[in-house]
């Protein structure tokens, strides 16, 4: 729990942020791969970031958020933070891009060596999905409904807990016992008047995010809260307050507001994930059937006393 005043622990926030920097890391996707020359002289016009000789166009930076999904492009549209690092970062690979272009570091045998493994894989790789490409009528209702048939035991949700929180930090062990104090009055005057749960919240927790929704944490799987949590919220019955818990950070007075089982997610929620995985599924398969097809051309040897001495050839 990063964030020490959230029930939610951070590690959704934690996970959001490794993706963000995931997807913005330097170099990997096809903006770099058209960067050919690090040595291009700054072209005339706009630039979004700018440093010596290098600069990252707009269309640059867009061409990279075309490459993500729509909802994580909308999420980091308001991640200026990470827009700003990978900027910085994108443009430290290119100034040392060119310091290695000056050097003639790209005609070094083992820079152009991989240069053409890395040119080959990337020609395969395009070349085969142009010929695996999937009909687009794949997968039929029929299909999907029988492969969402028979993985249906996967497509359990776990059950989810609407909880709202009062947080009161404990910033120094001498005050231990005072915050204490001050969380079981508050827990009190809830559990005498849990429709009041809101108003108390949002004028004494301390977690703001929360506070300013009335301690509403939204709705989420038990173990996504943080352990000191957990077992009072699974206990609770809907619209009960708990006692203080106490967790590394402070003390929380929880009360539950909606409790969702656990399920079976249906055909219609699962369906564009399904459809997905199905494609893809089939176009690994008529992509493998092609590269079978390709063997089954010509006749295939295999000289097996020249292949034990490249195999017994220490590297």
């Amino acid at each position: 729990m990063k964030k020490p005043a959230m029930v939610i622990g951070a590690g959704a926030v934690a996970l959001l942020v490794v993706a963000v920097a995931l997807v913005l890391r330097p170099g990997t996707g096809p903006v770099a791969a058209q960067q050919s020359s690090p040595l291009a002289a700054v072209a005339a016009g706009p630039a979004v970031a700018r440093l010596g000789n290098q600069q990252v166009t707009p269309q640059e930076l867009q061409a990279l958020l075309a490459t993500v999904p729509p909802a994580t492009r909308e999420q980091l549209r308001g991640n200026r933070e990470a827009l700003e690092r990978w900027l910085r970062t994108r443009l430290a690979e290119k100034a040392v891009l060119e310091q290695a272009d000056a050097q003639g570091w790209a005609q070094r045998p083992d820079v152009v060596r991989q240069t053409r493994a890395a040119t080959e894989q990337i020609v395969f790789r395009d070349y085969l999905r142009s010929v695996s490409e999937v009909p687009s009528d794949y997968p039929s209702a029929a299909e999907l409904q029988q492969a969402y048939d028979a993985g249906k035991a996967e497509w359990q949700t776990p059950a989810l807990y609407r909880v709202s929180q009062i947080f009161l930090a404990v910033n120094d062990p001498q005050n231990l016992e005072a915050v204490r104090k001050q969380a079981m009055e508050l827990s009190k005057k809830a559990q005498a008047a849990p429709g009041d749960f809101a108003a108390l919240a949002s004028q004494y927790s301390q977690d703001r995010l929360t506070a300013e929704r009335g301690g509403d944490t939204g709705l989420q799987p038990l173990q996504q809260l943080v352990p000191q949590v957990r077992g009072a919220v699974a206990r609770l019955k809907v619209g009960g307050v708990s006692e203080p818990l106490q967790s590394g950070a402070g003390f929380h007075v929880i009360k539950l507001t909606e409790q969702q089982p656990a399920r079976t997610a249906t055909l219609d929620e699962l369906r564009d994930q399904l459809t997905q995985a199905l494609r893809a599924q089939r176009q690994e398969q008529i992509a493998q059937a092609y590269l079978d097809g390709m063997l089954d051309t010509a006749t295939l040897s295999i000289d097996g006393a020249e292949l034990n001495k490249v195999m017994e050839t220490k590297l």
